[in-house]
């Protein structure tokens, strides 16, 4: 009996030892050869008044003085900071990045948020504030903007209308179409999979534009490899024990991720970016545009991002496809990213 005390005891300090890691929350900061933190480094989660709501944001630099680079992510809710961990983009070996998690979204949710401000208007007035701060807290006159999938929705809006704030604005996997992009997908995967019996009935009794198909699309598509990476074959492993494992976010951080993903979702906001066609709205950009696909793209089909940046008019304009990756380039092949942005000089 004393030998089994022993043990079941052992096995609760090993089980509250990792259960305290697990769920911390603490931030890793960035440390020299000696574990030393590095001088001028910044690894922060933080919180801020953003038009009358509470939003958090996670900022990262090896050096506050390299220039800032605002991240908007995808969605709409689904912040992207956790994507980092399995999949390191290194954008902080340029910038100092900020992870924004847009108003009702991660650590910006809030169950009192009322879902009549979650507009496309009002998220564009949010990005465009919390530019402005960043603005003041790093003394920078001009910030990068970089937008992913969901949020180049936003992002290119943003750039539009505040020009002056920005060196450049990035569009990774950069929407267009909506409606029509999914269209794609759906017939792409009907011959993708044309000998997989069973996936392919799936398909052909959900058709899109069903909820039955919203059901089973994420999967799907990731199995396909043209889903979040071209190799995350798995939504459950690749997203959400991703999300669930991460040592920066506490549980209730976790648990307020798929809570405001489930809100964002069922706004207004998300009717709008379903419904719009980004060809119709803008089609001129006063500062430098890039966007940055993936050939196994079809969340976001790359064809009509290419196309779409040749309609609009720009200083400077430049599209990147890169053949390894799905929907997201610039944590798929992050080295490459960096020599595009390191040699533009923008």
């Amino acid at each position: 009996m004393a030998l089994f005390l022993v043990l079941l005891l052992g096995l609760i300090s090993i089980v509250t030892t990792l259960l305290m890691v697990l769920f911390s929350g603490k931030m890793i900061p960035y440390t020299d050869a000696n574990g030393q933190v590095l001088p001028g480094s910044l690894s922060e989660k933080s919180w801020i008044t953003i038009n009358g709501v509470e939003m958090g944001m996670i900022i990262k630099s090896r050096d506050i003085r390299k220039p800032v680079l605002l991240f908007i992510h995808g969605g709409p809710g689904m912040p992207e900071y956790w994507l980092n961990e399995s999949y390191p983009a290194h954008l902080d070996e340029l910038y100092t990045v900020v992870w924004w998690d847009q108003r009702g979204a991660g650590l910006s949710y809030r169950p009192g948020i009322p879902p009549e401000t979650m507009t496309t208007a009002q998220l564009v007035a949010d990005t465009i504030a919390v530019t402005q701060y960043l603005r003041q807290r790093f003394r920078q006159e001009k910030i990068y903007l970089m937008a992913h999938s969901f949020g180049t929705y936003l992002g290119i809006q943003v750039a539009a209308q505040a020009p002056e704030l920005y060196h450049a604005y990035i569009g990774v996997a950069q929407s267009v179409n909506l409606m029509l992009s999914e269209e794609l997908a759906y017939d792409f995967m009907l011959n993708y999979y044309a000998a997989d019996k069973k996936n392919r009935e799936q398909l052909q009794k959900a058709p899109y534009g069903t909820a039955a198909y919203e059901r089973i699309r994420d999967q799907v598509m990731h199995e396909a490899g043209i889903g979040t990476t071209h190799k995350m074959y798995s939504v459950f492993t690749g997203i959400f024990l991703a999300v669930m494992k991460h040592r920066e976010y506490m549980l209730k951080e976790k648990f307020q991720l798929w809570q405001g993903k489930a809100f964002s979702q069922n706004t207004t906001l998300n009717a709008e970016f379903r419904q719009a066609n980004l060809s119709d709205l803008i089609t001129r950009l006063e500062i430098p545009v890039i966007f940055f696909s993936g050939a196994y793209d079809y969340t976001v089909n790359h064809h009509l991002s290419e196309i779409y940046l040749e309609e609009i008019q720009a200083p400077e304009k430049y599209f990147y496809l890169f053949e390894d990756s799905a929907h997201s380039p610039i944590f798929e092949e992050p080295q490459a990213v960096l020599k595009i942005l390191g040699d533009l000089h923008i």
